[in-house]
């Protein structure tokens, strides 16, 4: 008969017990239409770079971070609350982002990433109003200096060699939500979705 060990018995023989990691963070996240154009800009950059030995993102968790709140042991409710409240007090204008250039970052596996050429002055104005919204209810947040617009494709085992063009992706921007992630189980949860219904 087996005997389930306990958490510090796992420890000694050798096998940490696994703990979770709930990721929470405001994105942006595509409709179907920009969500198929998006796997279709991949699908292209693996077809032409299959040297990259990358681990593809499912279709399903494409999205662009807004700003990031953290990584916590349990789902936190206090930071949850304030980061609704913040949200819910956020004036925004609807905008278009056109992304049409895959690229990587640099790191152990580097991200294979969605960007654009230019990146639309609303989009910083939402992501720069909603760090001083979430900073009023008190929540401690690191200082972010700059913000880099992307959506991630895929992490390579190797960096792109240069840029790769790709057809212009128009996406129209009318909504940001809030994530819950465990890291490395399941799908996105979303806490709450706010429209972005212009500034008047």
């Amino acid at each position: 008969m087996s005997k389930t060990r306990s958490p510090v018995e796992t420890a000694l023989f050798g096998q940490p017990p696994t703990r979770e990691l709930h990721r929470l963070f405001f994105a942006l996240m595509p409709n179907t239409a920009t969500r198929h154009d998006i796997n279709h800009a991949a699908a292209l950059v693996q077809q032409q770079h299959p040297g990259l030995r990358a681990r593809w993102v499912k279709p399903e968790r494409f999205h662009a971070t807004l700003n990031f709140l953290g990584d916590f042991p349990v789902l936190p409710d206090d930071v949850v609350e304030k980061a609704v409240a913040a949200a819910d007090g956020l004036k925004a204008a609807p905008f278009a982002w056109t992304l049409d250039y895959v690229g990587s970052f640099r790191g152990r596996e580097p991200p294979c990433v969605l960007r654009g050429t230019q990146v639309p002055e609303l989009l910083l104005t939402l992501w720069r109003d909603l760090h001083a919204a979430l900073v009023r209810t008190g929540l401690k947040l690191r200082a972010e200096r700059q913000f880099t617009p992307h959506v991630t494709l895929a992490y390579g085992r190797h960096e792109l060699p240069e840029a790769v063009p790709v057809t212009p992706i128009v996406w129209k921007v009318d909504r940001f939500v809030l994530i819950h992630n465990v890291v490395g189980k399941g799908n996105y949860q979303t806490l709450g979705s706010w429209k972005l219904a212009g500034l008047a």
